[in-house]
């Protein structure tokens, strides 16, 4: 399974209560922070709801 990396750029301030939710589940906890995560279609969903506000690039 490929490996990606997850870097949330834009703040959860003013987002809907769904989106900070999903962020927090993706270990985004703010601005600048990363984390690894397997290219999993549940993680790839979850980050295709929260693509305005992160960054993907594989590791």
């Amino acid at each position: 399974m490929t490996q990606i990396k997850v870097k949330q750029v834009k703040s959860s301030i003013k987002r809907l209560s769904t989106q900070k939710l999903t962020l927090e589940s993706l270990g985004l906890r703010g601005i600048g922070k990363e984390v690894i995560h397997d290219a999993t279609p549940s993680i790839l969903g979850m980050i295709d709801k929260v693509k305005h506000l992160v960054i993907v690039a594989k590791v």
